[in-house]
């Protein structure tokens, strides 16, 4: 198993993990409402959202180019980019960062995929250890009705189409959360994921992460921060 070290910088890193429609984003959404109106200095990075590949990763996309390893390795190198660009200089300048999905979403989607599990791990190795990250756990058929209801239709790869699961969309998706809700089930105890019930009501929710999070929040990181140039 990789062994994931904790950072040393003076910030605070936090995670949210989750099949889709677990109600992850919205969680996060509402902790950095909560931390940017306490006073905190608080910065967002999201999954698959790094300049340097977002122009590779729609073409591959749109022409359904992607084998699980090329998948894995490109997601791979959003990252990186982000870590170095968005995660680390913050945590570095003592200010907290959340992020909408982490590692994690690679070891559970590129598992379920196919990937061999040591080598996803293997690839990550330079990741910073977050001070939290939470899983929130929602049951398959409440995940994917919530997803059925927010969306008119499934993307090919959300759908997890390319893996040849079923002809059905549908099918396929269910077939492809299961999979990583298994592995993220896998992954609570390797790496001592905060599991959170994402049946329970939204307040409560946010209620039992803002308790957490406060735990290792200090009043000096409300002093003003200055990002490294």
């Amino acid at each position: 198993m990789i062994s994931y070290g904790h950072h040393r910088y003076p910030g605070r890193l936090f995670v949210v993990e989750g099949t889709d429609g677990s109600g992850k984003s919205t969680q996060l959404a509402l902790l950095y409402q909560w931390l940017k109106a306490e006073g905190y200095p608080v910065f967002f990075s999201e999954w698959n959202s790094s300049p340097l590949v977002k122009d590779t990763t729609r073409r591959a996309k749109r022409r359904r180019l992607f084998t699980p390893t090329t998948f894995s390795l490109l997601h791979a190198t959003d990252f990186a980019d982000r870590t170095e660009r968005n995660i680390i200089p913050p945590l570095k300048a003592g200010a907290i960062v959340l992020a909408d999905r982490y590692i994690y979403t690679a070891f559970a989607r590129d598992v379920a995929r196919g990937c061999d599990r040591a080598w996803v791990r293997e690839v990550y190795k330079f990741a910073v250890k977050p001070t939290v990250a939470f899983f929130f756990r929602a049951p398959l058929d409440v995940a994917i009705d919530r997803i059925a209801s927010a969306r008119p239709s499934l993307k090919y790869y959300e759908a997890g189409m390319d893996m040849d699961w079923s002809d059905d969309e549908e099918d396929s998706f269910k077939i492809f959360q299961g999979k990583i809700l298994d592995e993220y089930d896998h992954m609570v105890n390797e790496f001592g994921l905060t599991v959170i019930d994402g049946t329970q009501a939204i307040r409560t929710q946010q209620r039992q992460m803002r308790e957490i999070v406060g735990r290792y929040l200090k009043e000096k990181l409300k002093e003003k921060v200055v990002l490294p140039k």
